[in-house]
């Protein structure tokens, strides 16, 4: 798991210094989305690839946050700096009550209960026209006049989230969550408060996914229905399976690796979503561990590969 640490904290730095040499706005742009979509993966990894329960609302969440944010500001001019801890209150708070009903739940059933949640705040969202502006979207102040500082802001919340998730997982709550996800029944006949530690677990996911689309209704300074959209949280899931699930570097590289991939073949059409989709049955199918799984077999094959008798 150290490996894993420093290899996405390695990323990181790798991002932070493209602006050096990466002098296009939209560029930039993208790279701070796929950031966001990073922070979401996070969330994601945390609840289904250390946890093993399978949510569908992680881009839910982040709409959650972006909006929390986006109406402090809209209906009684708050400021961001009180709107950001509002999201992830609202977000953690929402995951937790929705956990507290779901979380007995398994498989096809949590998924399908967090699926019919996603579609039914988005449409809540959508058809309150008075509060939300509805399909049009609502405006959100700037954070900062410089997209560069955004830019390392958003880089530093990630590093610090990504840390943060590292310590959790190395204390006991990450034995726990990690036990449920290999036997829920064994876990239980330990000891293991199977409802309980689920719960933590879908709160902090959802309390992150509120940070991330609080940051980016920030940044975009628009929040809209569309950031809750079943095809989003196809996107986080994508990425994760396709970085590594149940990896710290998974969600992060293959946030950068996908978005960017998406950027890049958008002139395309649909045939982006084809590829993603196909890329997604692959790996689910073949590769379960992601490219970091391919990246560390490949290593360790590498470093096994007994070398030649020198000649006599």
């Amino acid at each position: 798991m150290r490996t894993e640490l420093w290899a996405s904290l390695a990323i990181l730095a790798g991002v932070a210094v493209l602006p050096a040499i990466m002098t296009n706005d939209y560029w930039r742009g993208v790279i701070v989305v796929s950031m966001y979509f990073a922070l979401l993966a996070i969330g994601w990894n945390l609840l289904a690839g250390y946890t093993g329960q399978f949510s569908l609302a992680p881009a839910t969440f982040g709409m959650i946050g972006g909006y929390t944010t986006g109406l402090l500001a809209y209906h009684l001019d708050a400021t961001a700096l009180s709107g950001i801890p509002a999201a992830i209150l609202v977000a953690g708070s929402v995951g937790f009550v929705l956990a507290r009903i779901v979380m007995r739940l398994r498989g096809p059933y949590l998924a399908l209960t967090t699926l019919s949640f996603a579609e039914i705040m988005r449409l809540v969202i959508g058809n309150s026209i008075d509060i939300t502006r509805g399909d049009l979207g609502l405006n959100v102040p700037s954070l900062f006049d410089d997209r560069l500082v955004y830019y390392y802001v958003i880089l530093a919340v990630l590093a610090g989230i990504q840390v943060g998730i590292y310590a959790l997982l190395r204390r006991p709550a990450g034995l726990y969550l990690r036990a449920i996800r290999d036997d829920e029944v064994a876990a239980a006949g330990r000891g293991v408060m199977i409802v309980r530690w689920k719960t933590y677990a879908f709160t902090i996911s959802a309390a992150i996914s509120g940070l991330a689309g609080a940051l980016y209704g920030h940044f975009a300074q628009l929040v809209s229905p569309e950031m809750g959209l079943i095809s989003q949280s196809g996107l986080i899931i994508s990425m994760v399976v396709i970085g590594g699930l149940g990896t710290l570097v998974g969600p992060i590289g293959g946030a950068f690796l996908v978005y960017v991939a998406s950027e890049v073949l958008r002139g395309f059409g649909g045939y982006q979503l084809i590829v993603l989709a196909l890329l997604v049955i692959v790996f689910a199918r073949f590769f379960r561990e992601g490219l970091w799984g391919l990246l560390r077999a490949g290593y360790e094959r590498l470093v096994a590969r007994p070398t030649a008798a020198p000649a006599e």
